[in-house]
């Protein structure tokens, strides 16, 4: 790290604990900058992940570290109502770090967010747990905006009204849906393979 410029400090025992925010911190702390937000209308072509109402930090946390890893290109996140901030500290520690590697931008209105993303060429599709397609015969690829919403609320009105197409993750046995955080999670690598393919 000094070798990048970076200043190292080290600090006496039990320092660490109190600054953190969990009871056994990893033994390193990173202090930076947050990155200054892509607004919507200048976002690349590409598959851009837009979150309505996702409260819970460790599923927020696990869509932007899915959605770097799946090669999306940003992650749109409604703030106040529409969900978490993704600076809160269990986002970030959720993520693994790839708030820092991929576009994290917050709007307060999604349903705005996805008119200006259509304006622009993208095509929008909605995750429903009754949604009316499979998502493995939906088109994914290129400019495409994959909006997932929280379990508790689902995605609202007007939201829905933007979509161009709704998708659902078939399931076996009892269980009515997957969590934000893993069905995202599915769509965004399937959203991958078909890029691939």
């Amino acid at each position: 790290m000094r070798a990048a410029g970076v200043p190292v400090h080290g600090l006496k025992e039990g320092v660490l604990e109190r600054l953190g925010t969990t009871r056994t911190p990893q033994p390193v702390l990173g202090v930076v900058a947050i990155p200054a937000p892509v607004p919507v209308d200048d976002l690349p072509p590409g598959l851009v992940v837009v979150t309505v109402g996702v409260q819970d930090p460790g599923n927020l946390g696990t869509i932007v570290r899915s959605a770097e890893a799946a090669g999306a290109v940003a992650v749109v996140v409604g703030r106040g109502e529409h969900g978490v901030d993704p600076w809160n500290p269990k986002v970030v520690r959720g993520s693994a770090g790839a708030v820092l590697g991929i576009p994290v931008t917050t709007v307060d209105d999604p349903a705005d967010a996805l008119r200006s993303l259509r304006a622009r060429g993208f095509r929008s599709v909605g995750a429903e747990a009754t949604g009316a397609r499979p998502h493995t015969d939906t088109d994914l690829t290129g400019a495409c905006a994959l909006v997932i919403g929280s379990e508790a609320h689902g995605l609202g009105d007007a939201v829905t009204a933007e979509f161009d197409d709704v998708v659902a993750i078939p399931m076996a046995g009892a269980t009515e849906s997957l969590n934000a955080g893993v069905a995202a999670s599915v769509l965004m690598f399937e959203a991958a393979r078909q890029a691939r393919g």
